[in-house]
């Protein structure tokens, strides 16, 4: 299996970095999940979602969530677009 491109925008690298440090661990091995298998990064990871035709996401804890898109013009792309509270989630 290939390796996916992962990125994550600029404000959602700052939000990242004011999370506890369970959450930022979290977090670096959802995102090398994701690397490692696309878009659906697999069993183990709590409430996985799809929210909407290319979007997704999962709570990295009870209280903290991740969201990430996939890019359709851009092959194996995928952009994490949201860390932090699942009460301030964009979904």
């Amino acid at each position: 299996m290939s390796p996916w491109n992962v990125f994550l925008k600029k404000k959602t690298l700052r939000d990242a970095e004011s999370l506890p440090a369970l959450v930022k661990d979290k977090l670096t091995a959802l995102i090398n999940d994701l690397k490692l298998h696309g878009k659906y990064p697999g069993d183990k990871w709590q409430n996985y979602s799809k929210l909407g035709k290319h979007t997704h996401h999962c709570h990295l804890t009870y209280h903290y969530v991740a969201c990430w898109k996939e890019h359709k013009d851009k092959i194996k792309f995928l952009e994490v677009y949201y860390v932090g509270s699942r009460e301030d989630a964009s979904y």
